[in-house]
């Protein structure tokens, strides 16, 4: 009996998914917990299985493509079972738009791109009658961190788009040696404005982890409300004793946010108001400090969740940092794995920023804001000095922390992050 194949909830704020490959193709024979398709997520990439056995009969969302949960798209059966009314159940396709045309059309010809030394070299890449390359989301982000020219690629996908796996092929090719001057780079087509006056633009559709950024904030800043909280801090003690840390064992590779870490789990603990998250009816409070540290991917922000900070050690924090970091950048997060913080670190102290605000993801009860650590003159003991300084604002839902509250959290926070000896006491 033919069986339907529809879109999984497979992270638990995922709302729709891309398909981003399939691997089997019509008519393939398909067993029961066998890979069917890699699926893009609100934020990693994973893997469909087969919840039945037979032939994939059809495919209804292809690649690049995206559906909401539940959506049919695709069909396993018999190989001559008539399947013709669960396809009906299918949703319509939308008409057909110039970038992907429903019926066959002319293709341009490859236009000749002139290099510096006279010859002339073929573009190859699928190009939609509005001037632009047709790649998927994915696809055109793996091409860019590999610093791949799109235009030099063909495309296997539906109407030649490029996909996930054209990138992972043109990547294991060797690259041909350069000759002569480089191949003049080509300026991004755009589509002309409406108006004379208005600038021209272009559209590329949003990735999922960027659609769901934006709902998220929606949610955030709007119905919580905020209030902003700004301490400056003498980071002198903590650079000592990461240095010392480092010089002793080089292995261990500690970082200042490692120590901002486990600092903030060891406030939380102090302050459980501010370890807590508004539930409508209730307000609960966690018995243990489990820190969302934000990290910057291709696509927007993760945030990977340090599970009871306040009981891991330095080392331990910075190993388990990294090894997150790594996988959020790669797309390879479990749900649990970057869910179900109860505090979170955003820290922008790396790209030179002094000061920020930063929105709160709920439901947590709020984030801390780092800026940079720099060399600044202040006055110690009626004498002008100069110390490493850092900003750090706290964003707090007021619905669950109070301004006192909220206060007397940094200043433990401040407190502890100046006299870091505080951490073995």
């Amino acid at each position: 009996m033919a069986s339907k194949v529809i879109m999984p909830k497979l992270s638990p704020t995922m709302e729709e998914g891309q398909i981003s490959r399939w691997l089997k193709k019509e008519g393939d024979k398909v067993s029961m917990g066998e890979p069917l398709a890699e699926i893009d997520t609100d934020k990693a990439t994973m893997e469909m299985q087969a919840l039945s056995e037979g032939v994939l009969r059809k495919i209804l969302v292809h690649e690049g493509e995206s559906a909401p949960l539940g959506q049919l798209i695709a069909v396993i059966g018999t190989p001559d079972e008539d399947i013709a009314s669960l396809l009906s159940e299918a949703p319509a396709k939308p008409a057909a738009t110039p970038q992907q045309p429903a019926a066959p059309v002319e293709e341009p010809a490859p236009r000749p791109v002139a290099e510096g030394n006279g010859r002339q070299l073929q573009e190859v890449a699928p190009i939609s009658s509005s001037g632009r390359v047709i790649v998927s989301p994915l696809a055109a982000r793996m091409a860019a961190e590999a610093g791949l020219d799109l235009k030099s690629l063909q495309g296997s996908g539906p109407g030649g788009r490029i996909v996930k796996k054209d990138i992972e092929q043109a990547l294991t090719q060797p690259k041909p040696a350069a000759t002569g001057f480089p191949r003049a780079v080509e300026p991004a087509r755009f589509q002309p404005a409406a108006v004379a006056s208005a600038s021209a633009y272009r559209d590329e559709p949003a990735t999922e982890i960027r659609r769901t950024i934006a709902r998220r904030l929606v949610t955030s800043l709007g119905p919580v409300p905020h209030f902003f909280l700004t301490s400056e801090i003498e980071m002198d003690r903590a650079a000592e004793m990461r240095k010392g840390i480092n010089a002793l064992d080089p292995d261990l590779k500690i970082s200042i946010n490692d120590i901002i870490i486990k600092v903030t789990a060891a406030a939380l603990v102090q302050h459980p108001a501010v370890n807590a998250s508004f539930q409508d009816k209730f307000i609960r409070y966690y018995e243990h400090a489990d820190v969302g540290v934000a990290v910057a991917i291709e696509d927007g922000l993760i945030t990977p969740v340090i599970r009871s900070a306040d009981q891991k050690s330095l080392s331990e924090i910075a190993a388990e940092v990294r090894e997150l970091a790594e996988r959020a950048r790669a797309r390879k997060l479990k749900p649990e794995e970057y869910t179900g913080a109860t505090f979170s670190i955003s820290n922008l102290g790396m790209f030179g920023i002094d000061e920020f605000t930063a929105v709160i993801n709920p439901p947590e009860g709020g984030i801390l804001a780092i800026g940079a650590m720099t060399a600044r003159p202040v006055v110690r003991d009626n004498e002008v000095v100069v110390r490493q300084m850092m900003r750090v604002t706290m964003s707090c839902d007021h619905r669950v922390i109070d301004g006192a509250t909220g206060a007397k959290f940094l200043q433990t926070f401040k407190k502890i992050l100046e006299n870091p000896l505080y951490l073995v006491v």
